[in-house]
């Protein structure tokens, strides 16, 4: 039996996009939370805990991303043409928040909530734009001979703007918990205040969400409510509402890390109901992760590569949050 090389490169892209969610997920969530922390000292304080680690967060999208294009480049040739201009205003978005983590800190002081707007606004449109692709690639793209085959707009529908506005929500409970890790005091009372309503904002959102998906795709219906399947995958859900249960006793407990460790958990969560809802399929409804796959030769010398530098890029995303670990003071500025 031989390797079945477009299964571990799915494996390594789904790691990768898992990876930048969670870890590029909490500072645009910081980005989204500063509208309602207009303090000075407070925005300082809540850049700061990300300002050492937020670049090499976005390594795992670009490996994403160039795992797909190597690896499955029909699948490429289909998504970015369906989704480029969402796809184009996140990365607008990402790099109005990166000119910002750089230049807020050199302004004069009355130019300084340039910066901030700049970091507030790259932060929404980064993740709603995120949210909008995935709303899209769940309702499916039109596939004709191997080509996107539908329209230039599709992207602009009542389901992928609501996964848009969700995705904001998940994200601010991510940066909210966050920074309850990350700060101590005054802001981490008020972090503690605020994530009680987010998560319940976010149960709300992932209800909808289970219910919409069913309801307008018979396929996922299938799969998560045929026999056996009703029972194999019932603790997805049932897992999601202990999480919630648990984190809202953590938040009343003013607990420290359990609230970011168990919105994690929720987020991954979400990430394993869309996998179980598509699989095996790489560009939902029709194209699998077989039919999409580059030639083995193409896919083995990529894998030569990936195996080696994927280790390098968890070493050292796992010592930057080592050297970094600890709470954030005003004090304790990164520049």
């Amino acid at each position: 039996m031989g390797i079945d090389l477009p299964l571990i490169w799915a494996v390594i892209i789904i790691f990768s996009v898992m990876m930048y969610v969670v870890m590029d997920g909490f500072d645009l969530g910081i980005g989204i939370l500063y509208p309602f922390f207009p303090d000075h000292a407070d925005r300082d304080v809540m850049m700061n805990t990300v300002a050492p680690v937020w670049d090499g967060n976005e390594t795992w999208l670009v490996l994403g991303g160039a795992g797909l294009f190597g690896a499955f480049p029909l699948a490429y040739s289909v998504v970015l043409p369906a989704l480029y201009l969402p796809l184009i205003l996140m990365l607008v978005g990402l790099i109005f928040r990166g000119v910002a983590f750089e230049f807020r800190f050199k302004a004069r002081e009355e130019k300084r909530h340039l910066w901030d707007k700049s970091f507030i606004v790259g932060s929404l449109l980064a993740t709603f734009c995120q949210g909008m692709v995935l709303g899209t690639f769940i309702d499916g793209l039109q596939v004709r001979d191997g080509r996107f085959a539908g329209g230039a707009f599709e992207w602009l529908a009542p389901f992928p703007v609501f996964c848009g506005l969700g995705l904001v929500v998940a994200y601010s409970l991510l940066g909210c918990t966050w920074l309850i890790l990350k700060t101590e005091g005054r802001l981490q009372a008020r972090m503690h205040e605020l994530a009680r309503p987010l998560a319940l904002v976010l149960l709300a959102v992932i209800g909808i969400v289970s219910l919409w998906t069913p309801l307008t795709h018979p396929a996922i219906a299938s799969r998560w409510f045929s026999l056996p399947n009703v029972f194999l995958l019932s603790p997805v859900p049932l897992l999601v509402l202990l999480c919630f249960w648990m984190l809202l006793r953590s938040v009343a407990r003013d607990d420290n890390a359990r609230p970011f460790v168990l919105t994690l958990a929720l987020i991954f969560l979400g990430y394993a109901g869309l996998g179980i809802s598509i699989w095996p399929h790489i560009v939902p409804p029709s194209v699998s992760i077989w039919d999409a796959s580059a030639p083995p030769q193409s896919q083995g010398f990529m894998l030569v590569g990936a195996l080696f530098i994927i280790p390098f890029i968890l070493g050292y995303t796992a010592w930057s949050y080592y050297v970094f670990r600890g709470k954030t003071t005003v004090e304790s500025g990164y520049h």
